[in-house]
């Protein structure tokens, strides 16, 4: 999720240069998820409930409210930004910011018959040449894991809030020897199954475990029991010969926030290790 990471929720795309957008580009995606209006609106459009799923964020629930997302420590991953549309519970638009420029991401939900609802994301504002359309690539393939996350959130934590916990770092070779790397190193089986319960952690790690939801190549998937109620999401992701490693929890409940306060520096510190190729 460090390559694939949507980098700038609210704000331009890193870039040195300022950009007209492209006219007609940009991802449109579409996710069903159990919940009525209102309830999937608290998951998209609320401080709370986009960090259960998402990255940390604040909200301020009106038109024209600042919003914060927090992609990690230091303040090169802090993205501020705007509501620039609050039509409860149809649809929401964050952007940078009234003449910031850059990305715009527009939540829309409609309900659906059977108690379930259509959430669509359209992320504009992407301009031309290759580093946008490596970024394109990269936040089209995130936002597709996040909505997936999404719906875990609202199939089984519905109402509740997690504490994030977003360790990243880059390791030194191509995304398949990394990623055996890394199972190696969790102790995760080479070929991981959905309904599979599997542990993650050995040694100096922290441990991790539940049920595989996905296993698609270089990502892992789960429906955490242990250390508290949650999600996980385990990926080596990039290309060339550096590659980003991800160990993102979503966790729930008192115990959830008491695991991530003492894990997540432990993650840092054990993916940072590692960082080197030692």
């Amino acid at each position: 999720m460090s390559e694939a990471t949507p980098e700038a929720t609210t704000s331009e795309a890193t870039t040195s240069e300022p950009t007209t957008p492209e006219p007609g580009r940009s991802i449109e995606l579409e996710v069903e998820v159990p919940g009525t209006p209102e309830q999937v609106w608290r998951a998209i459009a609320t401080g709370p409930g986009i960090s259960s799923w998402y990255v940390p964020h604040t909200v301020e629930e009106r038109e024209g409210g600042a919003a914060h997302a927090s992609f990690g420590p230091g303040p090169e991953m802090q993205v501020p930004g705007r509501v620039a549309a609050w039509d409860p519970p149809h649809r929401i638009v964050f952007d940078g910011g009234e003449g910031a420029g850059g990305l715009a991401f527009e939540w829309l939900v409609e309900a659906r018959d059977g108690g379930s609802c259509v959430v669509r994301l359209v992320n504009s504002g992407f301009g031309s040449g290759e580093p946008w359309d490596d970024q394109y690539d990269q936040m089209r393939e995130g936002w597709q894991l996040f909505l997936f996350n999404l719906k875990l959130h609202l199939t089984h934590f519905a109402g509740q809030s997690a504490t994030a916990v977003l360790p990243m770092a880059m390791w030194p070779g191509s995304r398949e020897q990394v990623w055996n790397q890394l199972t190696t190193a969790l102790g995760l089986p080479a070929d991981p199954v959905v309904g599979q319960r599997v542990t993650l952690g050995a040694g100096d790690s922290p441990q991790l475990a539940g049920t595989v939801l996905r296993a698609d190549g270089t990502q892992l998937a789960l429906l955490l029991d242990q250390p508290a109620l949650g999600t996980a999401f385990v990926a080596a992701e990039g290309a060339g010969e550096g590659c980003g490693v991800s160990i993102w929890c979503y966790l729930y409940g008192p115990d959830g926030a008491a695991a991530a306060q003492r894990d997540e520096p432990r993650w840092w510190a054990w993916l940072g290790e590692r960082a080197s190729g030692n």
